[in-house]
Parts: C-alpha cells; structure tokens; sequence
C-alpha cells in the first residue's frame, strides 16, 4: 500500500549549493578586505645592486674636477690700428715687460702724426712770440716810467730853483708859473706810469702764466703725438708667457682689438665646475684637496663666480702651500671640497634608483630578502658615496640601489 513521504525543506534540498555560495561569498569577501592588491614585479636578482643601509660618519664633501690656469692673465690688445709687418716674438715663448712681440705698420697715421706734430709745433712758436712780445712791452713800459722819473726830477729842481728866484725877484711871474706847472703835469703822469705799469704787471703776470701752461700742455701733446708711433710696436705689458697670439703677419689690426695674452706664472689656480645645487653652500676660503701624480696638495677657494650657466657655476682655487711639480696649464685634476665637519648620520650608498625617485622613495627588501616594496624616504646631504637619508629607513636594511626604469610602476618586486 501507498506511504505518505513528507516533503523536504529547501535547506535540505539546496544544502550543497549553499554551502558552495558560503564558501564564494567569503572567498569574495576576502579578496576585497583582506588579500594584497598591489601590482608586483619579477626581478632576477643577477640584475640589480642591493646594499645595507648604515649609521656611520657622514663626511660632507663633494667631488669635482678642476682645470689648471694660470694665476693671472693679462689681455694684450692694439692701441694703435696697423698692418702687421712683422711679429718678433712667437706663441707659447717667455717675455719680460717691454718687449716688442710685433710691428704694425700704419702710413696714415704716420702722415697724421706729421700733421699734427707740424701744427703744434707751430703753435707753441706762436704762444712763445706772444710771450716774448708781452715781455718787450713790460720792458717799453718800465722804461718811459724810468725816463718820466728822471724827468721829474728836473722838473722839480727846476721850480725849486724858480720858486727861490721869484722870491727874491730875480725872474718875473710868469717863467715861474711855467715851470711850476712843468713839475705839476710830470708828476701826475708820473703817478699815471706808475698806475699802468701796476696793472700791466697783473695783466701780464696772468697772462704769461696762461701761456706758460698753454705751452707746457701742447709740449705734452706733441710728446703723445710723436709717442703714437711707438705704440706701433706691441710690447709686453708684463713677465709671463705669451699666449693666444691669434694674428698673423700682413693681417690687419684695428684699435682696440684683441691680439693675444700674456699669462703670468708665478703661480697656478684651478677652476671648478660645480653644480648649482651647491651655490648656497660653497663661498670663499673653503679648502680642498687636490690630486696630482697620484700626490695630493692643499687648496682653498679664492673666487667664486655666482653666474650660473648649464646648470654650473664656476670657482677659482689656489693652492695654499706647496704647488705641483711639472704642472701644465689645461692639466685636469680631481678635487674633493670640504663642506662640512663629519657627522654621524643613516647613510644610504649612492646608486641610478635617484635618476627615477629623486630621492623621494626606493624598494626595501623585507627580512626574507624574496620580495621588495615601494617606501617613502626623505634624503638631506650627500656626498660622492651617500646620501643622508632624514627618514624611511633605519641602518640594517636592504635596500635596492640600482636603477628603477624597468620596473614600472610596480608596488613589489618579487626576487627570485
């Protein structure tokens, strides 16, 4: 006979499938909060620099290279135009002050020099006539004073006498009034004489003093006329050595063009490119050391040229005590620049990752060295070796150094 079968809830039915949507349900659910999302990498660890990160003596310095030049130099230039007819002493040779290194030959100016010397000649010959002529009239002047004076005294013996005589009437009125009016009129132009003489001594005392510089100062042209024809010879300024003589002979020169140098080698500087980042820190008397023949000298900052071209700014360095033997001018030189007193800092070594980061993030191995991740560092100083790392990372890590570019944007590098 038929048996009654109770139907199944739909748990029972469908437990199975339940079950499996559980599983999933979480499965999904831990993907989303719990499982690692970042993007990763395969990198072959024969391919990339690792190093240990340190707490040591950080030594703040910087490394550059130095191009000996002379101490000083001094430029060499043609105070008068010309044709260069003949060049006496060759590049690269030793002078002494005074030497002609060249001749120019200029027929104009020689002709000008004639013309205007013929000129001055002429008019210092006018303003000496002038000055010999005035000395003629002061000589007329003092004498008709001196021949009035003498006048005057006949004059006056003469109404003295008449003046007795008319007293004691031996001559009559009228000879007596004449003579007395004789002395009267001599001895006002007497006063007059001596009243012109008195200025013509002032005016002619000015005047021969202004002739007398206007004499002396067209004799100091006439010897700067002639002395023109002397600067056709280019001569030394200074002991040295001739350098860049850039002319040759039957080339023409014009005034003021530059012609060569002259180098002066009692000592040697060298000159530093650096880079601008380090404008702020580097001035005057910082020292160095320079390195030549495997031998190193000592060197401070002399000069530093603020002017920033391609990202570089230029110093001069000069050697504090002893020079280098044998050294060359255009020789090259490693020079490492203190900049600081030693410190002790977490040091990071130097590597391509910078080129990529600029020092803003690097990959830190964990301690199983098989997988790196992406961190966040912050990086202060650094020398030709470290970097001076502020934060991110503490001494005993490992840290990628090599360069980045391959990696893309990948969060973790898996090291295989």
């Amino acid at each position: 006979m038929d048996k009654i079968i109770k139907r199944k809830s739909w748990i029972k039915r469908n437990k199975y499938a339940a079950i499996g949507s559980v599983i999933v349900l979480a499965f999904i659910i831990y993907q989303i909060a719990f499982a690692d999302h970042s993007s990763k990498y395969n990198v072959d660890k024969e391919k990339i620099a690792i190093n240990e990160v340190k707490y040591d003596s950080f030594q703040d310095y910087i490394s550059v290279t130095g191009t000996v030049e002379p101490i000083k130099t001094v430029m060499l230039a043609a105070i008068e135009g010309g044709r260069i007819e003949e060049i006496f002493i060759e590049e690269s040779n030793s002078v002494k002050k005074g030497d002609i290194i060249m001749k120019l030959g200029n027929p104009s100016l020689i002709l000008e020099i004639s013309n205007n010397e013929a000129q001055t000649t002429r008019s210092i010959n006018d303003l000496q006539m002038t000055k010999l002529n005035m000395q003629t009239s002061m000589m007329n002047v003092r004498s008709s004073a001196l021949d009035m004076e003498l006048e005057l005294i006949d004059k006056t013996r003469n109404y003295n006498i008449n003046k007795k005589l008319y007293a004691d009437k031996l001559i009559g009125r009228i000879e007596y009034e004449r003579s007395k009016e004789d002395h009267y009129a001599c001895v006002e132009k007497v006063k007059i004489l001596k009243e012109r003489q008195k200025n013509d001594s002032i005016f002619y005392s000015l005047k021969m003093e202004s002739l007398g510089k206007s004499i002396v100062r067209m004799e100091s042209n006439l010897k700067m006329v002639r002395r023109r024809v002397d600067n056709l010879y280019v001569k030394a300024p200074c002991d040295g050595e001739l350098a860049q003589l850039v002319p040759e002979v039957g080339q023409v020169i014009s005034y003021g063009a530059p012609i060569g140098k002259v180098n002066i080698l009692d000592s040697y500087k060298v000159r530093l490119d650096i880079d601008e980042h380090y404008i702020s820190r580097i001035n005057k008397n910082i020292e160095g050391e320079c390195l030549f023949s495997g031998k190193y000298y000592e060197g401070k900052i002399k000069k530093v040229y603020t002017e920033v071209s391609d990202g570089k700014f230029h110093v001069d360095l000069v050697f504090k005590k002893e020079i280098p033997k044998d050294i060359r001018i255009g020789q090259t030189s490693r020079i490492k620049l203190e900049l600081g007193k030693p410190e002790k800092r977490i040091l990071l070594p130097r590597g391509a990752f910078y080129q990529k980061t600029g020092g803003r993030w690097v990959y830190v191995l964990d301690k199983t060295g098989t997988i790196a991740t992406k961190r966040s560092i912050e990086i202060g100083r650094y020398n030709p070796r470290y970097y001076e790392v502020l934060s991110g990372l503490e001494a005993g890590e490992q840290v990628i150094t090599s360069g980045y570019d391959v990696f893309g944007d990948a969060e973790k590098l898996i090291i295989n």
